[in-house]
């Protein structure tokens, strides 16, 4: 078989390696990304329902998302393409003490960092969202510059451009090994040819630790279930994300939105997690994230749900991605374990990669790779994941 040689080869045309393709091919690199499936974002990514914030808790991933932000917010400006992009905010509700505490402390770190986010007592929350119940509701925080796109339309205008740039992508196509030498990549084998790079990036989502074994590495990251739905295309009547963070029997948390289509789609988060890999819709769903819905805004009772699927969360034990170069390997680069959040951190996650391999490091570049690290000991969780 013929071997190919490229500067870069990565696996998985997802969240994350199509925007790093588009990112390493235009830092001038020779990139190649190879995907079973066929077309990208087949994975995960196309489980996501769309929402992107850089309000988070972690300061790595704030820095991220701020640029994932950018390049959402002004893609169609530049490149000319309608990706869905609606900058209707985020809302975290508080009905507790419990959560207004918590989401009062996180305006500290959001606020070092440059975020537009602040707390709005009860009657203020209701200007912005009028809808919500307003029984026993304390207030929230709300970021404006916040926002949505569609994963399909999004990732498509990604790999466009990463086309554009020069990046090949060879669909349909199974890596089967991961080829070392002397310690250190050389290529990858898949059921279809063989291709050189000293360079090989993970970004596998779901699948990110199998395809780290074919290189003889191990890296912390299960699969973690989730269930989503969308209703019926209706007039705009909600502007933000709105996320409710209080536990409930068999939920962490729930959020849901309306899309600039009209749609209102909701989530999820299962307590206790539900680890795997089958991603067969249950009906268990409805029943147990509609009473939460209808408690938090009576007026979504009338939306008929058009459909509901399953995604898979690729979650590492502190909840944080894991970014950086295998410690086992020279030249393996993770960007694996987004933890949900492929999304809207691929495109910052991207940017990223692609000054690891052509240089060009920030200091905060190094900041964000020390807190994503490999190597770290995975010890506590994120306050706000």
């Amino acid at each position: 078989m013929r071997r190919h040689v490229y500067d870069v080869i990565i696996l998985g045309s997802g969240s994350v390696g199509t925007p790093a393709a588009m990112a390493m091919a235009g830092q001038g690199l020779k990139v190649l990304v190879i995907d079973p499936a066929a077309s990208p974002g087949q994975g995960s990514n196309k489980a996501a329902i769309g929402g992107i914030r850089a309000t988070h808790s972690d300061p790595a991933k704030i820095r991220l998302c701020m640029r994932s932000l950018e390049i959402f917010a002004t893609w169609e400006p530049i490149h000319g393409e309608d990706i869905g992009w609606l900058q209707g905010g985020y809302m975290f509700v508080a009905y507790t003490p419990r959560e207004e505490r918590l989401l009062k402390d996180l305006l500290v770190t959001q606020k070092s960092y440059g975020l537009n986010i602040d707390w709005y007592d009860r009657d203020d929350l209701l200007e912005i969202v009028p809808d919500l119940n307003p029984d026993g509701l304390i207030g929230g925080t709300f970021s404006p510059e916040d926002g949505s796109a569609s994963p399909l339309l999004s990732i498509h205008a990604f790999w466009r451009e990463a086309q554009r740039l020069g990046a090949a992508f060879r669909f349909r196509e199974q890596p089967l090994s991961i080829h070392v030498s002397g310690g250190r990549v050389t290529g990858v084998r898949t059921d279809k040819g063989e291709y050189a790079a000293p360079v090989v990036v993970n970004a596998a989502g779901a699948w990110a630790r199998p395809v780290a074994q074919m290189a003889g590495c191990d890296v912390p990251v299960i699969p973690d279930l989730h269930e989503a739905a969308i209703t019926e295309p209706v007039a705009r009547f909600l502007g933000p994300m709105v996320v409710d963070i209080r536990p409930a029997p068999g939920s962490a948390n729930f959020y849901f939105y309306q899309q600039k289509s009209g749609q209102v789609l909701f989530c999820i988060t299962p307590d206790p997690p539900i680890w795997g890999s089958d991603r067969s819709e249950t009906s268990t769903f409805l029943p147990l994230v509609a009473p939460r819905l209808l408690d938090l805004m009576p007026r979504l009772a009338p939306l008929r749900v058009r459909r509901t699927w399953r995604g898979m969360y690729p979650m590492t034990p502190d909840g944080s991605p894991i970014v950086g170069w295998a410690p086992e390997v020279e030249g393996l680069l993770y960007a694996v374990g987004m933890c949900g959040q492929g999304f809207m951190l691929g495109p910052g996650v991207g940017e990223l990669l692609a000054r690891m391999v052509a240089g060009g490091l920030t200091p905060a570049d190094e900041a964000v790779l020390r807190a994503l690290t490999p190597e770290r000991t995975f010890a506590g969780q994120e306050a706000l994941k």
